[in-house]
């Protein structure tokens, strides 16, 4: 079973996935199908803000990938009874 914290995890890297593949596409090949792209000036901006874009939702990503991934946390009652336990012996 999934936790709300993974669940919460794997929607923020599919996001991000989508976002960072999606961008480019939509900035560079869906206009016009390249009109825009052949202009120097605009390319000269797009391309670092293409990038910049795509680092920040690649972290995202990697940030969702590591809520998804990691296991929930043990119940407090739960790490209770294991200090309990241990302070018997």
């Amino acid at each position: 079973m999934v936790g709300k914290d993974q669940a919460i995890g794997w929607l923020i890297l599919i996001i991000c996935i989508i976002i960072a593949v999606g961008y480019p596409v939509a900035l560079y090949i869906w206009p016009g199908l390249g009109s825009l792209a052949t202009n120097t000036a605009f390319l000269l901006v797009a391309i670092p803000v293409t990038l910049a874009i795509i680092l920040i939702f690649a972290i995202g990503a990697w940030i969702g990938w590591t809520m998804a991934t990691t296991p929930p946390p043990k119940p407090i009652e739960e790490i209770e009874t294991e200090i309990g336990a241990k302070e018997e012996k």
